[in-house]
């Protein structure tokens, strides 16, 4: 495996083990505020997140490549709404998003085509995964602080199951 190419997917799977950290924060946070199907929720996109990360670990040990495993930053815990949880759950998406973009074209540049491989289904799942979040967000966007609203949107989050998307 071409050294940029693996120190670049090493820093992605680092990238997607904060994501987990930072979505299981978020489900914490909307747990203590009684806010529970949106806690299930952000507890369920924690558990893909992490998913991901493995699949980039896995991936490197199958190419005979060296993970290097980095300290996680601590986790944004506080919020001013839970429409801000959504809001922060879409920029990260968004960064993925560019972050997997850029390390294609790494792959690409170094003509490292197995890598471009494993790295459709990442770039197909990015568009998944920033559409969902942009969807909620405009839900937020839209009750505003609504109580009755509130509670209707955060039963709807609580109905998915981690089975609902693929990993």
């Amino acid at each position: 495996m071409h050294a940029d190419v693996l120190r670049a997917i090493n820093v992605q799977i680092n990238s997607e083990f904060s994501a987990w950290y930072q979505y299981l924060a978020m489900a914490a946070f909307c747990e203590r505020e009684q806010f529970v199907g949106a806690g299930k929720w952000l507890q369920a996109q924690s558990a893909e997140e992490y998913l991901h990360g493995m699949k980039l670990f896995n991936f490197v040990l199958a190419r005979n490549g060296v993970v290097e495993l980095t300290a996680i930053d601590e986790p944004k815990r506080q919020f001013e709404s839970f429409g801000e949880v959504f809001e922060q759950a879409l920029k990260q998406e968004m960064k993925v998003t560019e972050q997997i973009n850029s390390l294609y074209e790494l792959c690409f540049q170094s003509k490292a085509f197995a890598e471009m491989t494993e790295l459709q289904w990442f770039l197909t799942e990015q568009v998944e995964e920033e559409k969902t979040a942009r969807e909620i967000v405009a839900k937020f966007r839209l009750v505003g602080d609504d109580p009755g609203s509130l509670l209707d949107l955060d039963r709807e989050l609580g109905t998915r199951s981690a089975s609902d998307r693929h990993n």
